[in-house]
């Protein structure tokens, strides 16, 4: 059901520009379980979006509502402006998390497949299969059958076969799951060509250091609630950043300038290091007093709160925790 506070006007934009998808108040239970507790979501036509969080914090459910598959109990979401995403399904790539070709099929078949069940002819969709294996570095593995492949290389064509149709919208559930470092570092400067190239990328993931690296927005997700959806910056920006200072000095009228909270560790060989947040006047201000105060300045750093410092910050420890134990038992 939708109430007047989760409304969507129509065309909606940010000053990025237009929405490719947008969703506000989305509930979804199964049986007694609630998956999905109001989830608000607006990705910009263009970016490169991540939904984070743990396992069973409700990102496939949350995605499978954005694309159609299953309907919303509660609220509403619209894809490039449509309300029943499936009518649109041939501007759209989906790569669910559970992976899946027909061992028996060659590599252009497999993709041809894939783009067959959105629009394209099979003879068209071998064409655009075997350039893409060898945009990709695959162009040996044409007609080799996909039980023939490796896991990382049965993936990729996967990928491919999501991309085939040319799609506006490209959704990846945990793509890097499963991959090891080198089919990680190709998956990402693909996601980047994509994004490029004006086509918009969501993904879901369990891995910090991904969103971090490619996403321009993400949706922090945990039990089911987005406590959190708006720029990496600004999610960062909400713990402030730290200062590392080594002084030469350890006592002066140049003190006064260190916040309260200053913690201080001195070397018993010299030297004498402060950690305190950068103070609100900047740093120009507070270098003078050092430079001015004879301080002795031997190394001074800012350091910027990480992706990671801000999701324990938003979700709290024990879904950070829940996080970390994922990805260390998908790199294992």
């Amino acid at each position: 059901m939708l109430t007047e506070a989760h409304a969507i006007p129509p065309a909606s934009r940010t000053s990025q520009g237009p929405l490719a998808i947008e969703a506000r108040g989305l509930v979804k239970r199964f049986d007694e379980t609630l998956a999905v507790d109001g989830v608000d979501i607006s990705v910009p036509e263009g970016a490169i979006y991540g939904i984070l969080g743990p396992n069973g914090a409700g990102k496939t459910t949350t995605l499978r509502m954005l694309l159609g598959i299953i309907d919303p109990d509660e609220g509403l979401r619209r894809v490039f402006g449509h309300d029943r995403p499936q009518e649109i399904a041939r501007l759209i790539g989906y790569l669910p998390e559970e992976r899946g070709l027909y061992p028996s099929m060659r590599c252009d078949e497999a993709i041809a497949f894939m783009g067959a069940l959105r629009g394209v002819p099979i003879g068209e969709g071998k064409r655009r299969g075997r350039e893409l294996l060898e945009e990709h570095g695959l162009g040996h593995a044409v007609e080799k059958k996909i039980r023939a492949l490796s896991k990382g290389m049965a993936q990729t064509v996967q990928l491919l076969g999501t991309l085939v149709h040319r799609p506006k919208l490209v959704v990846f559930d945990e793509p890097f799951s499963g991959l090891d470092a080198l089919n990680q570092g190709k998956l990402e400067r693909m996601i980047r060509r994509l994004a490029e190239d004006g086509t918009t990328v969501i993904f879901s993931t369990h891995v910090i250091h991904h969103a971090e690296r490619l996403c321009n927005d993400v949706a922090i997700i945990a039990s089911g609630k987005v406590p959190y959806a708006g720029s990496v910056d600004a999610a960062r920006d909400r713990i402030p950043a730290q200062v590392r200072l080594e002084t030469r000095r350890g006592d002066g009228e140049w003190l006064r300038a260190l916040p309260p909270s200053t913690e201080r560790e001195s070397k018993a060989g010299g030297g004498h290091f402060w950690y305190f947040p950068l103070p609100e006047t900047g740093i120009e201000a507070l270098m003078r007093d050092l430079i001015e105060g004879e301080a002795g300045v031997l190394s001074f750093s800012v350091e910027r709160a990480g992706l990671h410092d801000a999701f324990v910050e938003i979700a709290g420890e024990a879904a950070a925790r829940a996080l970390e134990a994922d990805a260390q038992g998908a790199a294992a």
